[in-house]
C-alpha cells in the first residue's frame, strides 16, 4: 500500500499535471487498493491512511465516502494524522452530493484565478472542533484562500 500511496503523491508533484495520464493511473490505483482492502491485506493505520488518499483522488461520491471510511479506520487503528484526511474526505463527499462542506478543507478555483470554498456551512463546526480534527481555523482558511489567489496571479505573470 505504501508504494501505491507514494506513486499517487508523486504523480501530483509534477507541474503541470497531465490529467489525461493522471486519471487512468488514479483509477488503476483505486482498483488495486480496493483489491487489497477486500482481501484483508490492509492491516495497519498507515495502510488505511494511504488508502484514504488514493480514494480521495477518485471521481465519485462513493469514492469520497470510501475514502472517509478508510480515514476513520486509520484513526481507529492508531493513525492520528488521518484526522485531516477524514475531514477532507467528508467535505469532498458533501460537495459531490450537492451539500455544503462543513469544515472548509476544499478550495475551488473559479473565474481564472479566484478561489472559493463555497458552498460552505461555517456554522456546523467551531474552530475548536476544526483544531481537534487538524483543520485550519476560519482565519487560517481565509489566509490560505488569499495565498492561493496570490500564487495564481503570480503564475500568470
Amino acid at each position: 500500500m505504501a508504494a501505491i500511496f507514494k506513486a499517487d503523491q508523486a504523480d501530483r508533484n509534477v507541474h503541470p499535471i497531465n490529467w489525461k495520464v493522471l486519471h487512468p493511473a488514479d483509477e488503476k490505483r483505486r482498483k488495486r487498493t480496493g483489491q487489497l482492502l477486500d482481501t484483508g491485506a490492509l492491516q495497519t493505520g498507515e495502510d488505511f491512511y494511504d488508502a484514504a488518499f488514493v480514494f480521495q483522488h477518485g471521481d465519485t461520491a462513493n469514492d469520497y465516502l470510501k475514502a472517509h471510511l478508510l480515514a476513520m479506520a486509520a484513526v481507529a487503528k492508531g493513525q492520528p494524522d488521518a484526522l485531516w484526511i477524514a475531514a477532507a474526505t467528508l467535505d469532498r463527499y458533501l460537495n459531490e452530493i450537492g451539500k455544503p462542506q462543513i469544515l472548509g478543507t476544499q478550495f475551488i478555483r473559479i473565474d481564472g484565478g479566484k478561489f472559493t470554498q463555497e458552498p460552505y456551512d461555517r456554522s456546523v463546526a467551531s474552530d475548536v472542533l476544526r483544531k481537534v480534527l487538524q483543520v485550519q481555523s476560519l482565519a487560517e482558511q481565509e489566509a490560505q484562500r488569499r495565498e492561493y489567489e496570490a500564487q495564481a496571479g503570480a503564475s500568470k505573470k
